[in-house]
């Protein structure tokens, strides 16, 4: 048996899937002071009566880290750079208490500017008076050099007492001075927090004999190990949209293109899944203003959903962005998409007659019946809905992926399929996609189709490296792992070997070993470095991925 909990904005939905079937579905209203207490009751509703010993895999998709950044409620941090000359460190905007120190490595990981260790020491005593207890230290090239990293880190601690000090190098090693300075104050900001909600998980699930190995879902559609994950809580970032798109991938044929309409109570989540690869974000998952290095879909959320408040403005009807609880019809405080659809016939949940009332209460201010209330409610929910599905075509034309799939298939893409999940996805969809000139797809299971998706999701993993053949040095970006590498003239095949060797590797340490054979090569690049007439090196670089996917027991019968 598998469990998938999913938290919503407004239920968080759990499914028990024994023998690729769904065995058993939940919910609960999510309480967002207590999600904690949330998962647990849709957890203890889905297992009643069922011996923990036959739970094999718990996967949980979690709005934590999201509503942690989105209220405020992370950690004040400080933002120590050593960007080295060239930029300028206000162009990056990376917020308030940024530092600058001295010091520089070039993008081959030469050190060309010693690290001026009395400013560190001079910048450590000041965010000491000010009372940092957290401090992200990242250096421009530092994945490709530790050394200014390390060394100004250990001065920071030893300088300012129980600081918390996270290093760039150790979160990120990709390229992207800015993105990596933003993912890792998110780091540090969030970890703690992130660290006492895993320790509560388990301990929860010890106390119900639950022994199963936990997952969490990330915010690019694979799982990681819940222990594991505590390094890395930003990449939990957006899971709920990405669970959305897994639960599209178990539903439907694996090549199938569909644009995902998730309609759920608060929010409505667009996604693109191309001959049934989900189409990823090139910059990375965005967070409030910042780019970071955070893998995730190319998704969107439009506030807009079942439980959007509908007021009147003159005489016209708006719906949302705000949501002040559920609907009328099912004891809510004010008029919303959800009693519309009751009064008109297309949903039977809630109070008939609350409904009734709900757009009776408009119809009066806008001299009309309530049907025909009802009737602007759901044409002002579609109508906003097709804008931004129009809107996220124009994005994703922007991504590379997206062009290259034009390019092999040689056709334009449009809206064809319009795949519906959520709970209010089957009277709305196929409306959005009669707008939009698609089909509209409503699978099996789809009101709980992201806990499935978070359910049957397996893990993804990313290793980039480089090799630098005349320093002998090679180093893989994830870990800021070094080491020799002593053939002169290594190729491409011997890179992309190597590369696969330390994958298996580091999926062995995330445990989750079984699933490095499915790693792929997704890009390589050699470059000859040439001096005088003579070609004195190699400059190799290889990315390899475990892509999103589906764990083989979904497909049993």
């Amino acid at each position: 048996m598998l469990i998938g909990i999913d938290v919503g904005g407004t239920t968080t939905d759990a499914v028990l899937v024994e023998g690729g079937r769904v065995f058993r579905s939940a919910y609960v209203p999510t309480d967002h002071d207590n999600l904690l207490g949330c998962l647990l009751s849709a957890l203890d509703k889905l297992t009643e009566g069922v011996s923990p010993y036959k739970i094999e895999r718990v996967v949980l998709s979690t709005t934590l880290i999201t509503n942690m950044i989105a209220e405020g409620k992370t950690d004040p941090v400080a933002l120590v750079l050593i960007p080295g000359p060239g930029a300028n460190p206000k162009d990056y905007h990376l917020g308030q208490d940024v530092f600058i120190l001295d010091g520089a490595i070039d993008y081959r990981g030469r050190e060309i500017q010693k690290l001026n260790e009395s400013q560190v020491k001079s910048t450590a005593l000041e965010l000491g008076n000010i009372g940092f207890k957290k401090i992200a230290v990242v250096g421009k090239f530092g994945q490709r050099n530790h050394v200014h990293e390390l060394k100004a880190g250990e001065i920071v601690a030893s300088v300012v007492p129980g600081v918390q000090v996270e290093l760039g190098h150790r979160v990120s090693g990709q390229l992207n001075f800015p993105r990596r300075a933003a993912t890792t104050r998110l780091t540090v900001a969030t970890k703690d927090r992130y660290r006492e909600f895993a320790d509560q998980i388990n301990a929860a699930l010890k106390n119900r004999k639950i022994s199963a190995p936990v997952f969490i879902l990330k915010a690019d559609g694979g799982t990681l190990p819940l222990d594991k994950s505590v390094n890395m809580p930003v990449e939990t970032i957006f899971s709920g949209p990405a669970a959305s798109i897994m639960g599209v991938m178990a539903l439907m044929p694996t090549t199938q293109t569909s644009v995902v309409v998730d309609i759920g109570g608060t929010t409505t989540d667009l996604a693109l899944i191309l001959s049934g690869k989900p189409l990823l974000s090139s910059k990375g998952a965005r967070v409030n203003s910042l780019l970071t290095h955070v893998r995730a879909f190319a998704v969107k959320s439009v506030a807009i959903g079942g439980d959007s408040a509908v007021s009147v403005n003159g005489d016209c009807i708006a719906v949302g962005p705000h949501r002040e609880g559920p609907a009328l019809c099912m004891g809510g405080p004010c008029p919303t998409p959800t009693d519309a659809l009751r009064v008109l016939g297309m949903s039977d949940i809630g109070d008939a007659a609350a409904a009734e009332k709900a757009m009776a209460d408009i119809a009066k201010r806008l001299c009309c019946t309530p049907k025909e209330v009802a009737q602007k409610v759901i044409d002002a929910v579609v109508d906003k809905i097709v804008s931004h599905v129009n809107e996220m075509f124009r994005e994703w034309e922007q991504e590379p992926a997206y062009r290259v799939w034009e390019i092999v298939k040689k056709e334009k893409l449009l809206a064809q399929n319009v795949v519906g999940v959520g709970g209010a996805a089957q009277p709305l969809v196929p409306l959005v996609a009669q707008m939009l000139g698609a089909k509209a797809v409503i699978p099996e299971y789809a009101p709980v189709a992201n806990a499935i998706g978070a359910a049957v999701a397996r893990p993804t993993l990313t290793l980039n490296l480089r090799i630098d053949t005349e320093r002998g040095e090679y180093i893989v970006a994830e870990e800021g792992l070094t080491g020799r590498a002593d053939r002169k003239n290594m190729n491409l095949e011997q890179a992309e070997q190597m590369a696969r060797k330390l994958m298996n590797e580091r999926a062995n340490k995330m445990g989750i070993g079984e699933y490095a054979n499915e790693a792929e090569v997704t890009y390589s690049e050699i470059f000859n470095m040439v001096r005088g007439w003579s070609t004195v090196g190699r400059l190799l670089d290889v990315r390899m991925e475990i892509p999103a996917g589906i764990i083989p027991a979904w497909g049993r019968c």
